[in-house]
């Protein structure tokens, strides 16, 4: 049975008479990697705090590590970035993780070890006060890196990295967790968590709504078709699959049938005198769910 690292419990935070987080309960296991996912202003970052020891939670109970938040036993196997890097802006790169590196009581060797998981190496001597935010962002996860942690907690690691930084990014991340950590990855680039997520929890309201595989919450792969008349194919479509589970979408249909279905939809619809101009499998992406699981008004920015 696989180790629960994280968990949460009716996890509530108030600030006067609004709730950050309300009532949250989560799970998260070893040595997967975790989506945290959100519209702005969500609950995601308090949650994290929380889960860090540096917020204490109105009403419910957390455990990392299988203790509670903050307990020093905790502190030095966890990682974290949360709400961006804080460094000594005169020192270099690497100056500033040796400070870290010290104060953790390991020697200067996992620091070049994170810088170079980071690639960073080159400008560790330049003051971190000259890096871009990307590389900021990326010194930021190194500090995480130090001292190599149980579990990670990273909120928006991706954060003003270029596309070739997101991609490095991202495989670290996956290594990480093929190395046996555990990762819990907040973020709002949802085809990146899409990629290397193996659960995820989306949060909204300070509610979590769901908690899930990727795959789960796609759904089974359906079909799309387009075909012509329009109102022929619909017809077939409809009497195929089912009234309920067709759905117009752009300039052709879904059915909600599996793509093994295929051979049966065309021929229905070329008995039909369709003329049929596509027909492929169709999954749903992790944006498109997140946009039906959320408010407008609460869409990413």
């Amino acid at each position: 049975m696989t180790a629960t690292i994280v968990s949460t419990e009716h996890l509530t935070k108030r600030y006067g008479d609004r709730a950050a987080v309300d009532d949250v309960s989560l799970t998260v296991r070893r040595g997967e990697v975790y989506g945290f996912l959100g519209p702005n202003g969500a609950g995601k970052t308090t949650t994290l705090r929380m889960l860090l020891g540096l917020v204490r939670p109105t009403s419910g109970r957390a455990t990392v590590l299988g203790r509670h938040p903050g307990d020093p036993a905790v502190n030095g196997r966890v990682g974290a970035l949360v709400e961006g890097p804080g460094f000594y802006p005169y020192l270099s790169g690497r100056d500033n993780l040796r400070v870290m590196a010290r104060y953790q009581g390991i020697g200067d060797a996992p620091v070049e070890e994170a810088l170079a998981r980071v690639d960073l190496l080159e400008r560790g001597k330049d003051a971190f006060r000259s890096y871009s935010l990307g590389m900021k962002q990326r010194l930021g996860v190194a500090s995480a890196l130090l001292g190599d942690p149980d579990l990670l907690i990273l909120d928006e690691p991706t954060n003003g990295l270029d596309p070739a930084g997101m991609s490095d990014m991202r495989r670290l991340v996956v290594d990480l967790a093929a190395g046996g950590q555990t990762v819990v990855l907040s973020s709002h680039m949802l085809t990146e968590v899409q990629e290397i997520c193996d659960r995820v929890g989306v949060i909204s309201n300070g509610r979590l709504l769901t908690e899930a595989t990727v795959a789960e919450l796609r759904g089974a792969t359906s079909l799309f078709v387009r075909a012509e008349p329009a109102d022929v194919a619909l017809a077939v479509a409809m009497r195929v699959a089912g009234d309920d589970a067709v759905q117009v979408v752009d300039d052709g249909f879904r059915l909600e049938t599996g793509a093994k279905n295929a051979p049966v939809v065309t021929q229905a619809l070329v008995e039909a005198g369709a003329r049929v101009h596509e027909i492929r499998p169709s999954e749903r992406t992790l944006e498109e769910v997140f946009f039906e699981m959320t408010t407008p008004e609460e869409a990413l920015r």
